[in-house]
């Protein structure tokens, strides 16, 4: 559908600075919005973010001067935001209106898809699939050539599957995401009105999940290969051709480079950043950004010269600690009198005897 910005103006009570018959027929964050569509920016400050943006429009909290693009002033810019997700890709309220395949889908004569299998409205299937049994695509999901998708996997609406993706069994690719907000001592659910986009020749091990985007998509980048159990968060972008092994957690809003090697168990923390060529070792906590090529090690994790270092000192403790203990005793006897100090080979028993 389209909107005039006038007519979308008026329906989340904003100001609007720009032409009124300006067409828009879509809503996604800065870094995806193409020409077309409509943007939010939560904060001024940030209006760096829309220096790349292709947007026609973005929603904000007051004027920002010298922007390319029609501003839509509102109070609370999530909650107008929010509105205009949902009118360009509405929830789907009741997602199986039928058993087995939707007359709506658009399926490939030569794509295979089990009879236990269940496809929503208006999914598409390309070329040479094969959906396997207890395969659930939900409505408006998309699945491109020669995909393969095992046993037992969800892919929530707005799911899109570029070419070549391989799903393996039990995965869940598109939940809400873990995001709330406090009010009145009481968790309430934030938006979760995205989708998760996976780019061609990715493939996705079994039992992993990968939840939806806030607003937009949640990102694998291409050729990007990921191990079992691994937990992808709301938002996330990984590049491409990373390798994320078994068990790894990636919290919400954080961006991989292309070619990131994440081993067993690495935890990553949120709205984070790792260069290219990153290397994480297994169980490694990330709290901050990663420049490219580098390993790091640890948690908190730092690059591989600097924990070896660190490494080689605990090492040592148990020898430091009986040193130091040796030395205040050393230090103790020192300070007595003249009169009261031991004779040296007494002296020298006892601090043998701490050592």
């Amino acid at each position: 559908m389209t909107l005039g910005l006038g007519e979308f103006a008026t329906l989340v009570g904003g100001k609007l600075l720009g032409q009124a018959d300006q067409q828009c027929n879509g809503a996604n964050p800065p870094g995806d919005a193409r020409s077309g569509e409509i943007t939010m920016l939560d904060h001024p400050s940030r209006a760096q973010v829309l220096e790349t943006s292709e947007a026609t429009a973005v929603i904000t909290s007051e004027e920002i001067a010298g922007l390319p693009m029609a501003q839509i002033i509102v109070d609370d810019p999530h909650a107008a935001f929010a509105q205009a997700v949902t009118l360009f890709r509405p929830p789907i309220a009741n997602p199986f209106k039928t058993v087995g395949i939707s007359p709506s889908a658009k399926i490939h004569p030569t794509a295979e898809i089990h009879p236990s299998a269940i496809v929503g409205d208006n999914v598409v299937i390309g070329a040479r699939c094969r959906i396997h049994p207890g395969v659930v695509v939900m409505p408006e999901s998309m699945i491109g050539d020669d995909c393969v998708i095992y046993p037992n996997t969800t892919l929530y609406e707005y799911t899109q599957l570029s070419d070549r993706v391989i799903v393996h069994a039990g995965c869940i690719i598109g939940a809400n995401g873990f995001g709330y907000r406090q009010e009145k001592g009481r968790h309430l659910p934030a938006a979760q009105l995205g989708y998760v986009r996976i780019e061609s020749d990715v493939e996705i091990g079994a039992a992993v999940t990968i939840d939806r985007g806030s607003y937009g998509a949640t990102t694998i980048g291409e050729g990007t290969k990921i191990d079992n159990q691994v937990m992808i968060a709301h938002n996330c972008k990984i590049g491409r051709h990373n390798l994320i092994c078994s068990q790894v957690g990636i919290a919400g809003s954080s961006k991989t480079g292309d070619y990131v090697v994440l081993a067993g168990q690495v935890g990553l923390k949120d709205h984070i950043t790792l260069g290219d060529h990153t290397i994480v070792g297994a169980q490694a906590g990330v709290m901050d950004d990663c420049e490219g090529n580098e390993v790091y090690l640890g948690s908190p994790a730092t690059p591989q010269r600097e924990q070896m270092q660190i490494m080689a000192i605990e090492r040592r403790l148990p020898e430091m600690r009986r040193e130091i203990k040796l030395l205040r005793k050393e230090l103790d006897l020192l300070k007595q009198p003249p009169s009261e100090q031991p004779a040296a080979s007494d002296a020298s028993d006892t601090c043998q005897k701490v050592a």
